[in-house]
């Protein structure tokens, strides 16, 4: 890789100074959605189709319903 020169790292630095990136609590700036990125979960068609059926019917976000299931099982454990 090669290496800047200071010119290049003087621009740089001037460039990030003047426009940091936005890292808001609605999950809108850059680090936050590659933190959101990394917490994907991949699940298996029947589960993807459960829990769309089961948003359909509850008039809740797939999300809400992972989290309801999580909690409920945290309880009884």
């Amino acid at each position: 890789m090669k290496d800047l020169t200071d010119e290049e790292y003087d621009r740089l630095d001037e460039k990030w100074t003047q426009n940091t990136p936005k890292v808001g609590p609605n999950g809108s700036g850059f680090f936050s959605q590659r933190k959101a990125a990394a917490r994907t979960v991949t699940i298996d068609d029947f589960s993807a189709d459960y829990l769309m059926v089961k948003a359909m019917a509850t008039h809740k976000t797939p999300a809400e319903i992972i989290g309801e299931l999580i909690r409920k099982e945290m309880a009884s454990a």
